[in-house]
């Protein structure tokens, strides 16, 4: 069954203070409404994508509560992935439209972090990580550096490897009104920020965010052909152990590796079709990672092709992380995998405004989404 992303809205990612987590869902929701001209009732469904409203909310009933503050009533599904849980509520929900459980379905995602201290941030986010990691200290910086060191030892790279990622996703978040972060940086600027986990230092790190993004995906005919939209060609999610300790590899995402490998035969197309991407930049070398286990790249070559900058806008056939990815644009961990979706959407229906890519043959899009260290990961393939 053929169905379309007809719609998207974001708020600001960044540091809303003066926002709730259902006040940017709520402004989230009735955006997309807007924005796709629908009405309520015209929804047959929600799913709503959030990890940390059970811990830092103290709330498990998210989708009573937006029952009630949209004044709606309609299955509302809330799903939960770690940080991946707004790519899973829209595989989510566009397995519901597949089975015929309905034909229009809204996909909210959003986060509230910034109202809580530090402390409390790493130990929510760690939830998602294994009680071993968590028992001995270990926090996602220090799960990802561990990565890092292995990938650049076995590699023979530098941290200036690293560091492109970062460059070129604040490139690329400085055209997005919407990013956390708009300034663009060097390479010199991230080797000399505060380390954090070695070899990762600040700037390799995306930050802690509020915000919330949806979509809008349906597969009747009748809106399909009156909106612009982009078509799901396929969206699969994998998972693997929450532990590094018993993973065969850290120089590789297997959950990645198996969701791309679903994904791009139920298209039936390859990494080489693809002209955008949003992929899971958590940490400057989870791009790395993400680009080889999606096929974009070989195996041991990222390092390189981000020192020159391959994927940049206007660089190559394929650009990587047009909204600033995680790193710039920033991470609301319910929302990241939302925004990805809408970005795609914006450039493949060339509503990107000034950070639209120009290539004339873009025709596929990737969204690439992960959570925790990779124990669970979705990809889905778009098309135009």
């Amino acid at each position: 069954m053929k169905s379309q992303v007809i719609g998207y809205y974001s708020t600001p990612f960044g540091e809303l203070w003066n926002k709730s987590l259902f006040d940017l869902t709520t402004e989230a929701v009735m955006g997309v409404l807007k924005n796709s001209d629908l009405e309520k009732n015209q929804i047959d469904a929600v799913f709503f994508g959030n990890m940390l409203g059970g811990i830092l909310e103290n709330n498990l009933h998210a989708g009573a509560k937006i029952a009630d503050l949209l004044d709606i009533s309609m299955p509302i599904f809330r799903v939960e992935g770690a940080c991946a849980s707004g790519g899973m509520a829209f595989h989510l929900a566009h397995s519901y439209i597949t089975s015929g459980k309905g034909k229009t379905v809204l996909v909210v995602g959003a986060e509230k972090m910034t109202d809580v201290n530090t402390d409390q941030i790493i130990q929510g986010l760690m939830s998602a990580a294994s009680g071993e990691e968590q028992e001995c200290g270990l926090t996602f910086p220090g799960l990802y550096a561990l990565m890092a060191r292995e990938y650049l030892r076995k590699y023979s790279y530098t941290r200036e490897h690293l560091a492109s990622v970062s460059v070129k996703n604040h490139t690329h978040a400085a055209l997005n009104p919407l990013a956390q972060f708009k300034n663009q940086i060097t390479i010199e600027n991230v080797l000399t920020s505060s380390s954090v986990a070695d070899p990762l230092g600040v700037l390799d790190c995306s930050p802690v965010s509020d915000g919330a993004s949806a979509v809008v995906i349906t597969s009747d005919s009748n809106l399909m052909k009156k909106h612009k939209g982009i078509t799901i060609l396929a969206t699969e999610i994998a998972t693997d152990s929450i532990s590094l300790l018993r993973r065969d590899s850290l120089t590789e995402i297997r959950a990645t590796q198996e969701a791309a490998s679903k994904a791009f035969s139920t298209a039936h197309i390859a990494p080489q079709d693809i002209s955008i991407a949003e992929v899971h930049d958590c940490f400057s070398i989870a791009e790395l990672l993400a680009m080889e286990d999606l096929g974009f790249w070989k195996k041991g070559e990222a390092g390189k092709q981000a020192l020159q900058f391959e994927s940049q806008r206007e660089k190559g056939m394929l650009t990587v992380n047009t909204s600033g990815g995680l790193k710039a644009a920033g991470h609301p961990v319910g929302a990241t995998g939302v925004k990805q979706i809408g970005e795609v959407y914006l450039q493949l229906t060339h509503q990107a405004g000034a950070r639209q890519i120009k290539c004339d043959n873009t025709t596929f899009g990737l969204t690439h989404n992960v959570g925790g260290s990779g124990g669970t990961a979705v990809v889905s393939l778009f098309g135009v």
